[in-house]
């Protein structure tokens, strides 16, 4: 489709407009190249908001090299992550993305290149398709492909799509051509783009992906504990409860990590975005806010020029809605700091080619570890009651006792009043390492999943955590992101 943007005065028709594609089944995600992103924000992509544009590259970017103008400015950015992605509020009807090849192309291999060029003897501009041959990878990263000279993917085409013409699978994103070549960002790049600023949704595109699904289910059945008593000396069990044993040096270790988890994130500000679904349906709402974490307190206040300060997020405008609330912060502190949590250590696993280590807990409702605050909304006073229910989860440890997972599971099962119909209510939370500023890198909160089910209906919230601050350092964990009945578990 192609793309105009709102540039400056200064800029001449062939920088103006640009062609985007369909990133994922239901075209709610639009892929094109960062100097046409740049240049622009477009308000509506056929017909649908944008609420968000990411950038892959930029001055910044360490492999930053090359430069174009922009009001006589020069804006270096690395050639081969040209690429950004734009975020509509709902699909474009009738449009859908293509599936995508992962796999390296052979010399000589038949593409079809997809785009909308311009025509100086024609000011309409339509879909154009040429015919080209994989040539060979370039030094820079791209994928270079020779063409007919009788066909025309000049000025127009940057953001268009290479499409490999026997599996019909995207292999690149156009980015430049000549009267006889063209190249194009390779689509691992893509890839590893889209795993970071839509690590659901490159969860769904590219199951293949070295990396994990941020809203899947855990690895085992629910861990339960032995009795905290032994049955030959108090069969009757009269309520006295043994000390437990000492623990393994894993579960020790495994506390330690997460005990540093925790202190580790008590002192940064990001950006913490938010989309509210059900079932398998797209988002139907979503919020960003600016976090500000001091002492392992909360702020919140809408991104990007809220002034507001809010104890937490806004519930979103929706009849029913899950939202988690600090858990990304608590679960690794009470894995490091409540001995009343019963820890087992599970078999490895192997995910996505990653040899993980899986521990396994449980807490009783007596314990008082998990708590669940149901809420009910009657538009001008809300009713909400915090109830101790039991819970169990996994924590998932890499080579280097990283922890990269937790979830949590809270058990809703006896279906009690207090509960006001929620059941199946869990909880996913992944980690990975950030880099502010001359700090040494650290572990940070990536992505948060809540999802609970009242009725026949499951409803989620999926959140991330972006471009990461430490008061008057500045860094960028992500690309960057420039935006134009209720259940929850408190802490």
């Amino acid at each position: 489709m192609g793309l105009n943007a709102r540039p400056g005065p200064e800029l001449t028709e062939s920088v103006r407009f640009g062609t985007g594609f369909c990133l994922d089944p239901v075209c709610r995600l639009i892929v094109t190249n960062y100097h046409v992103a740049r240049l622009g924000s477009p308000l509506r992509i056929r017909g649908q908001r944008v609420i968000n544009r990411y950038l892959a590259t930029g001055p910044g970017d360490r492999d930053a090299t090359i430069a174009f103008e922009r009001d006589h400015d020069l804006v270096p950015y690395a050639v081969k992550r040209d690429l950004a992605l734009f975020e509509l509020r709902r699909p474009i009807p009738n449009h859908h993305g293509l599936p995508y090849r992962l796999s390296d192309l052979s010399l000589g291999e038949e593409v079809d290149i997809y785009g909308y060029p311009l025509n100086s003897s024609n000011p309409f501009r339509h879909l154009t398709r040429v015919s080209a041959r994989f040539k060979a990878p370039t030094t820079s990263g791209l994928l270079a492909f020779e063409y007919d000279s009788t066909g025309h993917m000049r000025g127009g085409a940057s953001g268009g799509v290479v499409v490999d013409r026997k599996s019909e699978h995207v292999v690149g994103v156009l980015c430049e051509t000549n009267d006889t070549v063209a190249l194009a960002v390779p689509v691992q790049q893509l890839m590893e783009f889209v795993a970071k600023v839509e690590p659901f949704a490159a969860a769904e595109i590219f199951p293949t992906f070295n990396n994990f699904d941020p809203a899947g289910s855990d690895l085992y059945s629910k861990l339960v504990p032995p009795l905290d008593f032994n049955t030959e000396y108090e069969p009757q069990h009269a309520g006295a409860v043994e000390h437990r044993p000492s623990e393994s040096d894993d579960i020790r270790m495994l506390r330690e990590r997460a005990q540093q988890l925790a202190d580790s994130m008590r002192n940064f500000i990001a950006v913490q975005s938010f989309w509210w679904g059900s079932g398998n349906k797209e988002p139907v709402a979503n919020a960003a806010y600016e976090v500000q974490v001091v002492d392992g307190f909360q702020k919140f206040r809408f991104y990007p020029d809220g002034d507001k300060e809010l104890n937490q997020p806004e519930f979103p405008k929706l009849n029913d809605w899950s939202l988690g609330s600090d858990e990304w912060s608590e679960l690794p502190k009470m894995v490091g700091e409540e001995y009343k949590l019963k820890i087992q250590r599970a078999k490895d696993a192997e995910i996505s080619g990653q040899k993980v280590r899986v521990f396994q807990y449980h807490a009783d409702r007596e314990d008082e570890l998990c708590p669940f605050q149901p809420i009910e909304d009657y538009v001008f006073f809300t009713i909400s009651k915090i109830v101790q229910v039991a819970c169990y989860g996994e924590a998932w440890v890499d080579s280097d006792w990283n922890i990269i997972r937790i979830s949590e599971n809270l058990e809703l099962s006896e279906r009690k009043r207090e509960y006001r119909g929620w059941y199946e209510y869990r909880v996913v939370l992944t980690y990975g390492h950030i880099k502010v500023g001359d700090e040494p890198a650290r572990l940070a909160p990536l992505t948060t999943f809540v999802e609970a089910k009242n009725g026949r209906k499951s409803f989620w919230c999926r959140g991330t955590f972006s471009n990461y601050r430490m008061f008057a350092s500045h860094s960028r964990l992500f690309a960057g992101t420039e935006d134009d009945g209720q259940a929850k578990s408190p802490r």
